[in-house]
C-alpha cells in the first residue's frame, strides 16, 4: 500500500525536520512534495531529501492527501487565500504548525469544511527529539487523526489535547520550554566557570548533566520531585544548592514565567487571526 501523498507548504527548518524524520521512518520520498517561493529552500530540500519541489502552492496541493502548513503565522492568511479553492476541491487533511493561529481562523481562511489539525511542535523536533501537541477539529476522521499522529511522531513525542484553549498552555510549557532549559544551562555553565572550570569543561559537564537528568526522568516511573529527593542527601552539597534555589522562590518564578508565556500566546492568536 502506498504512503499518502504529502505536500509541505514552506520548506524551512521545521518542514525539513519533518521530511527527514518521515523518510528515516520509511516514508517514500516520491510521495512528498515541498512548495516554497524561495529557490534556495527548494534546492536544499531537493538535494537533502530527494523530494519534488514547486514554487506554486496551489499546484503542489492538487493531488495531496495531507497538506502541512509550515509557514510563518504572519503570512499564513495570504497563503491560505491562494490555497482555499484547491483545498475545497481536493479535501485533504490540513496540518498547521503555524503558532498561534486558531482552528476557527484557519477554517475561515481555508473553508468551513476543511479537516484541520493544529500542531504545536518545539525546536528539539529538529533533532527528532521534539514534543508536539495536536488538536483536531470535528471534520477530522479517526483515520486522519492517526495519520497526523504518525507524521508528527517522526520527530518525537506526540500528545492530543481535546480543548483547543490548552494549546496556549502547551505553547508556554513545551513550545517555549527549550529556551528555559537553555537559560538554566547557560547559567550553570557560567557559574561553573566562575568556580574555576575551563569553559569547555563547564559546557560539557552542563550538557551531559542535563541530558542525563532528562533521560533518567524519562525512563523512571517516579516523578521529578521523587527523583530530586533521591539525589538530595540531608546536609550534603545538593541540599545546600537546592535550599538556595528554593529561597529564591524558583518554583513561583517558573509558574509566573509560564503564565506570562500563555497569556502572550492568547494575545498573539488575536493579533495573527485578524483579517486584513
Amino acid at each position: 500500500m502506498n504512503d499518502p501523498f504529502l505536500t509541505f507548504i514552506g520548506g524551512g527548518n521545521m518542514a525539513g525536520s519533518l521530511v527527514g524524520g518521515l523518510i528515516s521512518d520509511g516514508w517514500d520520498p516520491a510521495r512528498i512534495r515541498v512548495a516554497d517561493a524561495d529557490p534556495g529552500q527548494r534546492e536544499r530540500m531537493a538535494a537533502r531529501h530527494q523530494v519534488a519541489t514547486s514554487p506554486d502552492n496551489a499546484a503542489a496541493v492538487s493531488d495531496a492527501d495531507v497538506v502541512v502548513l509550515a509557514v510563518k503565522p504572519q503570512v499564513l492568511q495570504d497563503v491560505a487565500g491562494d490555497l482555499s479553492a484547491a483545498l475545497a476541491q481536493q479535501r485533504p487533511l490540513v496540518i498547521s504548525i503555524a503558532a498561534g493561529i486558531r482552528e476557527a481562523t484557519l477554517r475561515s481562511w481555508l473553508g468551513e469544511n476543511t479537516a484541520i489539525v493544529r500542531a504545536m511542535p518545539n525546536t528539539p523536533a529538529l533533532v527528532q527529539s521534539g514534543a508536539t501537541a495536536l488538536y483536531a477539529n470535528t471534520r477530522v476522521t479517526d483515520q486522519q487523526r492517526s495519520l497526523a499522529e504518525s507524521i508528527l511522531r517522526a520527530v518525537g513525542l506526540v500528545i492530543w489535547v481535546e480543548d483547543e484553549d490548552l494549546m496556549d498552555a502547551v505553547t508556554a510549557l513545551s513550545g517555549s520550554g527549550p529556551a528555559y532549559f537553555f537559560l538554566f544551562m547557560e547559567a550553570m555553565q557560567a557559574a561553573g566557570m566562575e568556580l574555576g572550570l575551563p569553559a569547555d569543561t563547564a559546557r560539557l559537564l552542563t550538557l551531559q548533566t542535563a541530558f542525563g537528568a532528562a533521560r533518567m526522568a524519562l525512563e523512571s516511573p517516579e516523578d521529578a520531585g521523587t527523583l530530586r529527593r533521591h539525589v538530595t542527601s540531608p546536609g550534603g552539597t545538593t541540599e545546600a544548592a537546592i535550599n538556595i534555589l528554593q529561597q529564591g522562590e524558583l518554583q513561583d518564578l517558573v509558574r509566573r514565567a509560564l503564565q506570562g508565556a500563555a497569556e502572550r500566546s492568547k494575545e498573539l492568536a488575536g493579533e495573527f487571526g485578524k483579517n486584513k
